[in-house]
C-alpha cells in the first residue's frame, strides 16, 4: 500500500444508489453518503476525493466500477461475499452498515475480503458471447418442452428428430386446433437456432482471434470450443495458481470441509466460482464417461471409482472428473505440452517394464 494512502472507503453497491463509508487513518468516519450507481456518479465523486483504498463486494455492478476506481488511480479490493459472513449473515444488515463494514475490514487486512479478480472489459464482453447463446439454448428447450406438452394434451405424440431440425419436422403433425397458437412458436424455434449457430460461429473466431489457449485446450476429447473458451475466460491469467489442482476449487467442484476436533464430515461441493464454466465441465464429464468418450486416463479411472459407491457412484465420479478435468486443462495451458489421453497408463507400463 502506498505511504499517501490515509483514507479507505467502503462501497455497498446497488441498482440505483451506492452507499459509501469514508474512514479516516484512524478508524474514524469521515462521511456516510449515497451516490448514484452511474458512471456520472461516480465518476462525479471520486475524482474530487484524495486518493485512498476503495473495498467493494463482487456483484453485477463491480466489475465496471472497479476498472472505472483503477482508472482513477484508487486501490480497489472487491470482496468475495462467500467469505465474509460477517456481512452477509448479520442480523442488522443494511446498506449503510454493509458499508462500513467492508470499509473497516479494508482498512486492518484485505485478506479479510478473500478479494476476486475483476474482469477485462474485453473478457467480460468476450463473455456474454457464451452467455447469451446459453440463455438462448435453455429458451430455446423451455418453448419445445412446451410444444410438445400442449400436443400430448391433445392426443398427439411428436416424431423424435434432433433439436435443429424440431420446427420443420413437427410443423405437418401439429392438431389442426393447436396451429394457431404454436405455429408463432416453432417459428421462434426456428430463429433461435439460427442465432444459436450464429453465436457458436462468433465464439470460434473469438477464440481464435484472441484465445489462442481455448484452442489448445479442445485437445481433450470432449472438450468443444465453448467449454474450452468459457475455462479460459473464467481463469483469466493461469500463473494465478501456485498448483494446478487449485482450480477445482476456485471453479466450485471441490468438496467443502466443516473440521472441528476429531469431527469432519465429508461435504458437498461448494458451487463457488462460475457457475456456467462449472456445468460445462461437468457436461465435459458426461461426454468423457458416456459411450462415445475415448479410452484415456480419466475415463478409467472414473469406472474405477463407479465400481464401489452404490448408485450415487456414478454422479459422485462425474464431479471428480469435472473438476480432474479442470486440473488437466490448466496444466496443459501453463506448460504447452501436448495431450496424451493415456499417459499415466503409459508411465505405469514404462514403470512395470
Amino acid at each position: 500500500m502506498r505511504e499517501d494512502i490515509i483514507r479507505t472507503i467502503g462501497v455497498d453497491l446497488g441498482d440505483k444508489w451506492s452507499h459509501l463509508c469514508v474512514l479516516d487513518e484512524a478508524g474514524e468516519i469521515v462521511s456516510e453518503l449515497r451516490i448514484h450507481t452511474t458512471d456520472a456518479g461516480f465518476r462525479g465523486w471520486f475524482s474530487k476525493q484524495p486518493r485512498g483504498r476503495v473495498a467493494l463486494e463482487a456483484s453485477t455492478h463491480s466489475h465496471w466500477v472497479a476498472r472505472l476506481l483503477e482508472e482513477l488511480e484508487y486501490e480497489v479490493i472487491v470482496a468475495n461475499p462467500r467469505q465474509i459472513p460477517l456481512i452477509t449473515r448479520n442480523d442488522r444488515k443494511c446498506d449503510r452498515t454493509d458499508a462500513e463494514l467492508l470499509a473497516r475490514l479494508a482498512r486492518s487486512d484485505p485478506k479479510l475480503l478473500s478479494p476476486v479478480v475483476p474482469r477485462s472489459a474485453q473478457i467480460q464482453a468476450d463473455r456474454s458471447l457464451i452467455v447469451s447463446r446459453d440463455v438462448a439454448v435453455r429458451a430455446r428447450t423451455m418453448l419445445i418442452n412446451h410444444v410438445r406438452g400442449s400436443c400430448k394434451a391433445f392426443g398427439a405424440m411428436l416424431p423424435s428428430c434432433s433439436t435443429p431440425s424440431f420446427a420443420k419436422k413437427v410443423a405437418e403433425y401439429l392438431p389442426e386446433e393447436l396451429r394457431a397458437g404454436l405455429e408463432p412458436i416453432l417459428a421462434l424455434i426456428a430463429q433461435l437456432t439460427k442465432s444459436i449457430r450464429a453465436y457458436l460461429r462468433q465464439i470460434e473466431e473469438v477464440a481464435e482471434e484472441r484465445y489462442s489457449a481455448a484452442g489448445h485446450l479442445r485437445q481433450v476429447r470432449g472438450v468443444g470450443p465453448i467449454t474450452s473458451l468459457a475455462f479460459v475466460l473464467a481463469i483469466g491469467d493461469p500463473d494465478r495458481f501456485s498448483c494446478s489442482r487449485k482450480v477445482g476449487a476456485f471453479l466450485g467442484l471441490a468438496p467443502g470441509r466443516d473440521q472441528s476436533g476429531g469431527r469432519d464430515p465429508q461435504q458437498r461441493i461448494t458451487r463457488a466460482g462460475d457457475p456456467l464454466v462449472r456445468r460445462l465441465l461437468l457436461q465435459s464429464a458426461h461426454y468423457i464417461m458416456g459411450p462415445f468418450g475415448e479410452d484415456c486416463d480419466l475415463r478409467r479411472w472414473a469406472e474405477r471409482k463407479c465400481e464401489h459407491g452404490g448408485k450415487s457412484a456414478r454422479k459422485r465420479a462425474v464431479v471428480a472428473v469435472a473438476r480432474k478435468l479442470g486440473v488437466v486443462m490448466h496444466r496443459i495451458w501453463i506448460t504447452g505440452e501436448t495431450y496424451e489421453p493415456l499417459r499415466l497408463a503409459r508411465e505405469r507400463a514404462e514403470a512395470a517394464a
